[in-house]
């Protein structure tokens, strides 16, 4: 039995969710942060050099310092996982694996995930030497040799991360440059341990009981290296797949917004890497979860009067 009506939940606990929650807080709104865990990618971010008013951090100081900051502004998480969502009457019933609750607005904030390769090996040696997070999982490569799949600029800050660990580092880029910020470029392109092999096409990881090694091709030669690790970087999918009879989506998944974070539904707004805007970005991330409380709270206002 529901005992409780919120004037807002929010699913998701990144940047953009924390971001909606400190100013639901400050507002003084009913509301609940919603997530199985914090921090979202933040936890698995190289150097942060680009955030207004911060010269430089990593994705756990960011981390630190936001849970510090929701824990200033009173902003406990329910560390719960979100179930289904449902209309009630102008209202919508949030379930998740702890219980249930009403609320008159939703904000989703659920951001994105790895996206695979879907290659021979690939699962077979998960967590056996395929990774997808270098700052979590590089480490164990320490004097060893890897690759990293991948040529935007996730792929380069996990080879410069890499830089000081493994002894030997390709970088497997399907297209024919990278795509990313041009500092980024300069340090790899700089850097004796790597070498970069443009237009391969990974074809399997390979190994035994841990990862050997990686077989591409290149303009129709198929060619083997020699690796310990391959850290895959190649995008982004959106956890959007409990929403998407909910709320409109767009082909990839990523849920339509205006550039008022409404979306299909009205009193569901969206923010984040699972909405659309494809640029993943922490300090559009935290715009749109704070533009999306501003609009939930007046759809609330506008619904009184």
């Amino acid at each position: 039995m529901v005992e409780i009506i919120y004037e807002t939940i929010i699913i998701g606990a990144g940047i953009a969710g924390a971001t909606a929650a400190i100013y639901a807080s400050r507002k003084r709104m009913r509301f609940e942060l919603i997530s199985p865990d914090a921090g979202g990618q933040m936890m698995a971010s190289g150097d942060i050099l680009n955030y207004p008013g911060i010269v430089k951090t990593t994705g756990v100081e960011f981390s630190d310092a936001i849970e510090k900051q929701l824990q200033f502004n009173g902003v406990k998480l329910k560390k719960e996982s979100v179930r289904a969502v449902k209309k009630k009457g102008k209202n919508f019933i949030v379930t998740t694996d702890k219980g249930e609750y009403e609320t008159k607005t939703l904000i989703i904030a659920t951001g994105a995930r790895s996206r695979k390769l879907n290659v021979p090996g690939e699962e077979k040696f998960a967590r056996k030497g395929v990774a997808y997070c270098s700052i979590c999982d590089g480490p164990l490569f320490s004097g060893k040799r890897v690759a990293v799949v991948g040529g935007g600029n996730a792929a380069l800050e996990a080879a410069d991360f890499m830089k000081e660990i493994a002894s030997k580092i390709y970088v497997i880029v399907i297209g024919e440059k990278f795509i990313g910020h041009a500092y980024l470029m300069e340090k790899i392109k700089s850097n004796p341990k790597v070498e970069t092999i443009f237009e391969a096409e990974t074809l399997e990881i390979t190994g035994d009981k841990l990862v050997k090694g990686l077989k591409y091709r290149r303009k129709g030669n198929i060619k083997d290296i020699l690796v310990d690790g391959v850290i895959i970087e190649i995008g982004r999918v959106p956890n959007t797949d409990l929403f998407k009879d909910v709320v409109k989506t767009e082909p990839d998944g990523h849920i339509a917004i205006d550039c008022q974070m409404n979306t299909s539904v009205p009193g569901i707004f969206a923010a984040g890497d699972c909405a659309s805007g494809h640029e993943y970005q922490y300090v559009i991330a935290a715009g749109q979860g704070c533009m999306a409380l501003l609009k939930a709270a007046r759809y609330i206002a506008n619904q009184k009067q």
